[in-house]
């Protein structure tokens, strides 16, 4: 798997997910036993009218987004997740590994793949 394709998995796999299941939860909480605060929150979204339940809805996507980009910078190693006084600095790799072998996909001298994922 290369870097790309991981990144249009995740696109697909984790962030359309993500919105979908936020959204349909809001619209009708799941489970027999649903919170008094998801339950009263599904309830404000349901008597929102359409243009503002699409501002709600590109809320969700934006925080999904940067959900998503933070994760991909930090295993990037763009945005640290030691403190800065740290001395032992690691660095974090993702491998990707089939019956072809390993493939890294967030390797230093290629392109972030939080910059793929905006891309």
């Amino acid at each position: 798997m290369k870097s790309e394709e991981f990144i249009e998995a995740v696109k697909d796999v984790v962030k359309n997910a993500a919105i979908e299941d936020v959204i349909s939860n809001l619209k009708s909480p799941p489970g027999r036993r649903v919170r008094k605060a998801e339950s009263e929150r599904s309830e404000w979204y349901n008597r929102l009218k359409e243009d503002e339940k699409g501002n709600v809805n590109a809320v969700i996507e934006s925080a999904v987004d940067e959900a998503i980009f933070g994760l991909l910078a930090v295993l990037d190693g763009a945005r640290p997740i030691c403190p800065a006084h740290n001395i032992n600095k690691g660095e974090l790799v993702l491998i990707y590994r089939d019956q072809q072998g390993d493939s890294v996909l967030n390797a230093p001298d290629k392109i972030g793949l939080h910059d793929l994922y905006n891309s």
